[in-house]
Formats: C-alpha cells, sequence, structure tokens
C-alpha cells in the first residue's frame, strides 16, 4: 500500500474529470488535499465534502490559472496555510477546439497561459516550500505529439508543457524534486463532450486501443498515485503514457 500521510497535494483544476480522481485518489491514501477551480465552485465542494466523509482533509480554492496576479494570490494562501507542498498535480486544461484557420493570438495565449504557464509560475512560487523527495506532476494528453482536429492551440501547449517539465527535472533534480508527466489517451470526460466531433473521437479511439476500452479518470489517478510513491524514486523528467495500447498502434 502507498501511503502518503503527512503529505500535502495541490492538484489543479481538482474539481471535475482527472483533476477530481486524482484528488480523490491521493486523499484515500492519506494526504491532505488542495484543490483549484475557476467557475465550478458547486463540484469543488462535492470533492472537499466527499473527501471529508471518507476521513480525509481537503481544501477548495479559487484560482484563475491564466491570470498571473490570481494564480500568485492562490500560491500566497497555501503557503500561509501550510508550511510545506509535498505533491503538485498541475491537471487544470482549457483552450478552443477550432481550425486553425479560425484561430485568433487570444485563443493561443489562453490555452498557453493555463496550460502551459501556469506550471511554470506555480513551480517560481512554491518550490521554497517543497521539500526534498517532493513531486511534480504534469498531464498532458496524446494531442502533445499527434495532430488531432480542432486541438491545435491546447496540443501545442499540452507540447509545451511536456518540454517544460523535461527542462524542470534537469534544475531540480539536485533539490531531490521529482518532476514527470503523465500524458493520457483519450479519456471520456466532461473536456472530451466539447468537441464537435466527440462520437468519432471515441469511435477511433476504441478501435485503435488494444486493451479495447477508453482510458478513465481513474487510470490517469493510478498513474499519478505510482509516481508520489517511492516505488518511483528514479523516474524522473519523463513521459508516462496511460492510454491501453492507443499511441503504439502507430
Amino acid at each position: 500500500m502507498i501511503d502518503l500521510q503527512g503529505k500535502v497535494a495541490l492538484v489543479t483544476g481538482g474539481s471535475r474529470g482527472i483533476g477530481r480522481a486524482v484528488a480523490e485518489r491521493l486523499a484515500a491514501q492519506g494526504a491532505e488535499v488542495i484543490i483549484t477551480y475557476v467557475r465550478h465552485r458547486t463540484n469543488a465542494s462535492a470533492v472537499v465534502a466527499g473527501i471529508e466523509g471518507q476521513g480525509g482533509r481537503c481544501l477548495a480554492l479559487r484560482a484563475n490559472l491564466a491570470d498571473e496576479e490570481s494564480l500568485a494570490a492562490m500560491c500566497a494562501e497555501v503557503q500561509e496555510r501550510y508550511p510545506q507542498v509535498d505533491i503538485i498535480v498541475s491537471n487544470a486544461a482549457s483552450g478552443v477546439l477550432k481550425p486553425v484557420t479560425d484561430l485568433k493570438s487570444r485563443h493561443w495565449d489562453w490555452a498557453m497561459h493555463v496550460n502551459a504557464r501556469a506550471l511554470m509560475l506555480l513551480t517560481q512560487r512554491l518550490v521554497p516550500i517543497i521539500p526534498k523527495g517532493g513531486r511534480i506532476i504534469a498531464i498532458s494528453s496524446i494531442g502533445a505529439i499527434r495532430a488531432i482536429p480542432n486541438y491545435t492551440v491546447v496540443g501545442a501547449s499540452k507540447g509545451a508543457l511536456e518540454s517544460l517539465v523535461r527542462h524542470l527535472a534537469v534544475e531540480l533534480g539536485s533539490r531531490g524534486i521529482r518532476v514527470n508527466t503523465v500524458s493520457a489517451g483519450v479519456v471520456e470526460t466532461d473536456a472530451l463532450q466539447k468537441f464537435p466531433n466527440r462520437d468519432d473521437i471515441i469511435a477511433s479511439a476504441l478501435a485503435r486501443t488494444p486493451l479495447g476500452r477508453l482510458t478513465t479518470p481513474q487510470d490517469v489517478a493510478d498513474l499519478v498515485l505510482f509516481l508520489c510513491s517511492d516505488l518511483a524514486a528514479m523516474v524522473h523528467g519523463q513521459t508516462l503514457m496511460v492510454d491501453g495500447g492507443y499511441a503504439a498502434y502507430g
């Protein structure tokens, strides 16, 4: 059993989907969890209630991670409340789903700020209270390395995120902080509902996944938990896929 008793974990975008599954998984193993949200206060409250109902501890903080001042205020509150943060899971993601010819520069900026820049800013502000043995884990997607219709700015931002993780791993390794990326295949979440070609994406993914089912948020959370454990002590600067073999299909 992986024991996270005494650990504090920050999960951005923890009110729904993969973020919620990660928050609940880490809390179930004993971590005290902080989740962030922007608009979905009701969902965030439900996550807190669910974790606390199981005997865990959870705090929800509102923060717009595309806004540097909002992110800074959230980090300041975390530092006021906690002497250290052992785990950061950079999960919050956003973006506009349009063909590249329909995109505006503001769409590019928004995706890059939420999906990539936020991790840089979180690291800068919180690394002073991440102890040796701490973990930073970014959640990416297959769109970082594969072209997906309407996914241009999100895919580009996820590619930037994966590159940032490699650079952070080199810089923070001497502090004993492990930094990795978890890249998910097609996961049926609320975010997938926004794709105009959702049904085609699901059908294609099922046909091309050797294990014969879609990846679930819980599958992603299990890999995050592994990376938070001592079993992953020498896993560093890597992008680990959880996709049932989808990426191996070619």
